[in-house]
């Protein structure tokens, strides 16, 4: 079975050698360095938003083989529209509850019907769309270190993504119903997952860092004609 096909039955795939080790490196001094909205715990940091305004996170997108994975998936005129990224550290180090990817960064905000649940989060909007819109999009978690159980490694439920969006007490009660799925992933591979499929992660064993580059992909004709992304290319 190939990526796209996994991604679409089971939600998810680990697609290797993504990027190199060359590129992990300057990847590692881009994301350490650059001026973005960052989250922290002391002086551990564990994330940051906006950060395809970073111009090597731009450069990374297109890379011929993150192109062609976004593309084997959702079509090749897929887009990056939102970038985040994760750490694991011990300063920075807890569990992450189960849940879905359900919000999108616009650049205003503008009352669309069936949209709705509007928050700001640094320093630009965002809203949550309905079901399908999330269901013709894909995200490539870019890893940086060595992905793996002892380091808070995300877990999932596989082929929850065809459920829609999942109420918390229906949560509960697939955790019971579907085997969980730990996504060991080494450095320079991606996971590619879509939006809605349950998601969750430990507090890391052995918090070495956990360093993720999570780019959110969609179609360019994904959005109604009132909204606008917030990250254009």
């Amino acid at each position: 079975m190939n990526i796209s096909d996994e991604v679409l039955q089971s939600g998810f795939a680990v697609a290797p050698h993504v990027i190199d080790a060359n590129t992990i490196e300057k990847l590692i001094t881009v994301v350490t360095n650059a001026d973005f909205a960052r989250s922290s715990r002391g002086d551990a940091v564990y994330g940051a938003r906006n950060i395809l305004a970073v111009p090597e996170i731009a450069a990374l997108v297109v890379k011929p083989k993150v192109s062609a994975l976004v593309a084997s998936i959702i079509g090749t005129d897929g887009r990056a529209v939102r970038g985040i990224f994760f750490d694991k550290t011990p300063g920075a180090n807890w569990p992450v509850a189960w849940h879905q990817d359900l919000s999108l960064a616009v650049s205003e905000k503008c009352e669309v019907s069936g949209w709705g649940n509007w928050s700001m989060k640094a320093g630009v909007q965002h809203v949550q769309p309905p079901a399908d819109i999330l269901e013709r999009m894909v995200t490539l978690r870019i890893q940086l270190d060595d992905n793996g159980a002892d380091n808070g490694a995300l877990r999932v439920l596989p082929g929850s993504h065809r459920l829609g969006r999942i109420k918390a007490d229906r949560i509960t009660a697939l955790r019971a119903e579907i085997l969980e799925h730990c996504c060991v992933a080494p450095a320079g591979s991606a996971l590619a997952m879509k939006p809605l499929i349950l998601h969750a992660s430990s507090a890391a064993k052995n918090p070495a860092h956990r360093r993720v580059i999570h780019i959110e992909f969609a179609p360019e004709d994904l959005l109604p004609s009132e909204l606008h992304w917030a990250f254009a290319p």
